[in-house]
């Protein structure tokens, strides 16, 4: 069995400690913010309370997939080296930048006629990816080879949920995703959407809550409600800029499922321009998304 390595995107929302331990190759995207430009990649990005503090003052923040190009330049070391590759990708229902990796991998394959060189679609964000790609990870540990692990994330993606609620409605409402006048109507109320990423890959409200202490145990509910075995699971919190929050959830997961582990970091300045400061998620698996 040739050598394999595992690439991702920076959507994964993974930090340095984190791309080393699981000897990842990350890709990163591209933000605007205000008159800045940076990719998302730790060492490269403002420090996450900057961004947030700028994003909610009103810059604009726009963000970019990396282009084909970028990836053929990443994977080709690697194909020269004699290894495959095997690239797990941000959802394709939020951005460009799987179909950009997609069409890399097959003008490879034709450089590189004996490598096995696979692009998979997984429909994950944020962390929600990175656990999906941690638990990649550990099946490349246990000795599986480069298609077992394919079908593993294949199997797995089903069952990848992501819950997340968001500090106010303003980014929400500047990237589209809601109106003006609901978005208005319900930071005057103080009402928390909970929505959750579906099965095409989509970010889609599910409920509202009254405030923010609703709405971090609607998270805990639906864990509660889903969760396969937690008590063996490494669980994923991200947020985006506020980490007594990310606290307070990681508590109550622990006192009320007794998971194996939590591991907390930030929404990164992709996936954060468009949910904005506040924003907090939760990353498991359950018996349906």
């Amino acid at each position: 069995m040739r050598d394999y390595i595992i690439a991702t995107d920076s959507c994964c929302d993974f930090d340095e400690n984190l791309i080393r331990e699981l000897d990842l190759t990350v890709i990163p995207l591209s933000v605007h913010l205000g008159q800045d430009h940076f990719r998302n990649y730790p060492g490269e990005m403002p420090e996450s309370h900057v961004f947030y503090t700028r994003l909610s003052k009103g810059e604009p923040a726009q963000t970019s997939a990396p282009n084909v190009e970028a990836f053929k330049d990443a994977f080709r070391p690697f194909l020269e080296a004699g290894k495959d590759v095997l690239y797990l990708g941000f959802s394709s229902a939020l951005s460009a930048t799987y179909q950009n990796a997609a069409m890399a991998v097959e003008e490879l394959r034709e450089a590189f006629p004996d490598a096995v060189i696979r692009a998979v679609d997984t429909l994950c964000a944020s962390m929600g990816q990175g656990l999906l790609v941690d638990l990649a990870v550990q099946e490349k540990r246990k000795g599986k080879s480069l298609e077992e692990v394919v079908s593993f994330v294949q199997e797995t993606i089903p069952h990848l949920c992501h819950w997340f609620t968001v500090g106010d409605l303003s980014q929400l409402r500047r990237g589209g995703r809601l109106s003006a006048g609901k978005a208005i109507v319900g930071n005057l109320l103080n009402i928390k959407p909970v929505l959750h990423v579906d099965h095409e890959g989509r970010l889609v409200p599910m409920e509202s809550a009254k405030g923010r202490k609703k709405s971090v145990e609607a998270l805990v509910r639906h864990m509660e409600e889903t969760a396969i075995a937690p008590e063996t699971q490494r669980i994923y919190i991200s947020h985006g800029d506020c980490l007594g929050d990310a606290e307070v959830l990681a508590a109550a997961i622990q006192s009320k499922l007794g998971v194996a582990s939590v591991t907390i970091g930030d929404v990164g300045p992709v996936i954060g321009a468009h949910s904005g400061l506040g924003t907090l998620a939760l990353f498991f698996l359950g018996k349906e998304r």
